[in-house]
């Protein structure tokens, strides 16, 4: 079966952090099936065998690793009622996450070529923990009115790429999620109604 279907956990475990470091290093078209199955040691032909290319094996990857960050959200959101405390946990939660796996980060925020992911089922975030998030801030009056479910989401995404690519650029010497304890106000300011922006 292709497309990484019913590859056991020992090969996983084997190929993927090897390969998110090889594009964590390279740039995108620099890495070829060949170079994962040298650093691996995974054959070629095992690779084939669930991954048609390494687009695939690389957006299977990422896949597999954003479901795993909703999933780590949505538990840190049970309970909350506070839109602002919720905000600030998005982005800590979300930083961190990247702070504990900077090989994911750069790869998925600095290597791939964005119009390559657009593609990708890894790039289309399902929308529902921001709309259950927007929901109770809108129910309650916790949010500026004109932000709606896409301009949430292109906040989070922009903060994201940004906190991320500074962080690269300026070689990776600090913790992504202690940035967002220095900058959060400025983006709490985006979102907060008029007059609660403190």
């Amino acid at each position: 079966m292709r497309n990484g279907q019913h590859i056991s956990q020992k090969l996983k475990n084997r190929l993927y952090p090897v390969v998110l470091e090889l594009f964590s290093q390279k740039d995108f078209h620099q890495v070829n099936m060949r170079a994962i199955s040298k650093a691996s040691g995974v054959s070629i032909s095992t690779i084939y065998r669930y991954f048609p290319s390494k687009e695939e094996l690389l957006f299977a990857i990422l896949d597999r690793n954003l479901k795993k960050l909703g999933e780590i959200l949505e538990l840190h959101f049970a309970g909350m009622k506070s839109f602002e405390e919720i905000v600030r946990k998005l982005f800590w939660v979300t930083m961190d996450f990247y702070d504990q796996r900077p090989a994911l980060a750069i790869t998925a925020f600095i290597t791939v070529p964005t119009r390559t992911w657009m593609q990708q089922n890894a790039f289309k975030v399902p929308k529902d923990t921001f709309i259950t998030i927007l929901a109770l801030a809108r129910e309650t009056g916790q949010v500026d009115p004109r932000v709606d479910v896409r301009r949430f989401q292109d906040f989070y995404y922009m903060v994201c790429y940004r906190m991320i690519h500074s962080w690269y650029y300026f070689g990776c010497k600090w913790q992504l999620a202690d940035a967002v304890q220095e900058d959060y106000d400025l983006y709490w300011k985006m979102l907060a109604p008029a007059g609660q922006e403190s």
